[in-house]
């Protein structure tokens, strides 16, 4: 009767174990996901932002914008 309620309890902390495992593993693909699409919006943002900023350049001083267009194209 012991032995049998030791296993009976080892079967189900295995199991216990098993499911905390994969809520953990779902969690962090989750975060991961999460991760990945932040960074494609912020870059995505950043470069609306900078079409936003030549725009403005564009209307105050358009040679500016040449100058800028050349010296980011340099540098890449």
């Amino acid at each position: 009767m012991r032995a049998g309620f030791c296993f009976l309890v080892a079967i189900f902390y295995f199991a216990a174990v098993l499911i905390a495992t994969v809520y953990l593993r779902a969690s962090n693909d989750r975060i991961t996901y999460k991760l990945c699409r932040y960074k494609v919006e912020q870059n995505w943002l950043k470069q609306k932002l900078w079409q936003k900023q030549l725009e403005v350049e564009k209307l105050l001083n358009p040679a500016s914008v040449s100058r800028t267009v050349t010296a980011q194209r340099d540098s890449s």
